[in-house]
């Protein structure tokens, strides 16, 4: 309760009023005036005092009836209203200790949380027998109608989280069986190859809430050694490494596969504009100019031919040297080179580099041993080309989009 400070002008015109009234009521004048009857006598007693007991100011009738002691009824009123501003305390701190108990417990139960209105909708649910739906609700500040409209959608919620269960197996599955290197959008072109009716935000979603996520990009170290003395090449490709159709436009690189204590093999490629197809390769301990004569002649081995096409590289050694220039024109091969020391000029090699690394070292540094990075190199390869889904074939493995691509062209 605030104690409310009152002026002497205000006092003396409150006395003035009580004293004018012939039957002194002074509880009527004291809720008139917002004070009490007790604190009104005080102030006539204390007037009365003053002028030595009010004879000058007052007849004995008016003084005996300010002194006179309470009558019965009066102090019964005064007692019932007490009890009722007592129970009106009590009810409130009731209230207050619930809310704080309340609080208390919800704290805890919202700590290891991170939805925060679906986790107030559940810690009512959980608490509604101890404290009530409508008490929760309002100490939680939540409509009590989106609570009951939440609660009637379990049934459903329910259903979804069994049913995004079962998807998070499926999905594990397959980033099991690719070695954990498939991501959101391999993974759903997978799944629906196989009948599973699902698009590529609700496999995010799934694979976010259990845990799973496909490898990411390492940083590739640079291969290439440019030779001062070598004859310049054009580029023909400036930076679009598309094709109409197969066998038209390749792209190589050499990168580096670390194994054992400080010792590296050696990839080339030739990987084909069309498909993404990696129609070449060859690997070796060693980086002179045969290591990408071979990967060269090795595409030309699987297509038959390599005449007409164009051949795209960076600046390398052996790329510039007089025995590759000698090996594209056995073959007619036509060469082309992007800028130095710009890596987005070679940019499919470089992705095909990435991914390769990022998919069979799994985060490590090293392979385990010459034999085991020959192997591991061999079966990623081969799945690479017959069963890998690639963004640019619109998730198609590369060989299945070049047979796809030709049935369409024989069906036209």
């Amino acid at each position: 309760m605030v104690m409310k400070v009152y002026s002497p002008e205000f006092k003396a015109d409150a006395v003035a009023l009580y004293l004018s009234d012939p039957g002194h009521a002074s509880e009527g004048i004291g809720k008139d005036l917002g004070i009490s009857r007790e604190t009104l006598r005080n102030w006539v007693r204390t007037e009365r005092a003053r002028h030595g007991g009010g004879s000058t100011t007052s007849t004995s009738t008016e003084k005996n009836t300010v002194d006179s002691p309470p009558r019965a009824e009066e102090l019964q009123a005064e007692n019932e209203a007490l009890r009722r501003e007592l129970a009106t305390v009590r009810k409130e701190n009731q209230k207050l200790a619930t809310e704080r108990d309340i609080l208390r417990k919800a704290t805890k139960f919202f700590r290891t949380r991170d939805d925060l209105v679906t986790s107030r909708f559940q810690f009512v649910e959980d608490h509604h027998h101890a404290w009530g739906v409508k008490r929760l609700c309002q100490v939680l500040e939540v409509a009590r109608s989106s609570f009951c409209k939440w609660r009637a959608g379990r049934a459903t919620r329910a259903a979804r989280e069994r049913a995004d269960g079962a998807l998070a197996e499926r999905i594990r599955a397959v980033h099991t069986e690719w070695d954990g290197t498939y991501g959101r959008p391999r993974i759903t072109a997978e799944l629906r190859d196989e009948g599973e009716l699902v698009n590529h935000k609700r496999v995010g979603r799934v694979m976010r809430k259990y845990g799973i996520a496909g490898l990411r990009l390492r940083r590739r170290q640079v291969t290439t050694v440019p030779e001062p003395s070598a004859t310049p090449v054009p580029d023909l490709f400036r930076r679009d490494f598309t094709a109409s159709a197969p066998n038209l436009k390749y792209v190589g690189d050499i990168t580096y596969l670390p194994v054992g204590d400080g010792e590296f093999l050696y990839l080339a490629t030739v990987i084909d504009c069309f498909s993404r197809r990696l129609v070449g390769w060859s690997i070796a301990d060693h980086m002179r100019t045969s290591l990408v004569a071979d990967a060269l002649r090795a595409a030309a081995r699987v297509r038959g031919s390599l005449t007409g096409s164009v051949f795209h590289r960076d600046h390398g050694a052996q790329y510039t040297s007089r025995q590759f220039a000698d090996v594209c024109a056995e073959l007619g091969v036509r060469q082309s080179m992007g800028a130095v020391g710009t890596s987005a000029d070679d940019a499919l090699a470089e992705s095909f580099n990435a991914a390769l690394k990022r998919e069979t070292l799994h985060g490590a540094r090293r392979f385990d041993g010459t034999h085991a990075c020959r192997l591991t190199v061999f079966r990623w390869t081969t799945r690479y080309n017959t069963r890998r889904r690639h963004s640019a074939n619109g998730q198609q493995a590369p060989i299945a989009y070049e047979q796809q691509s030709a049935t369409l062209t024989l069906a036209a």
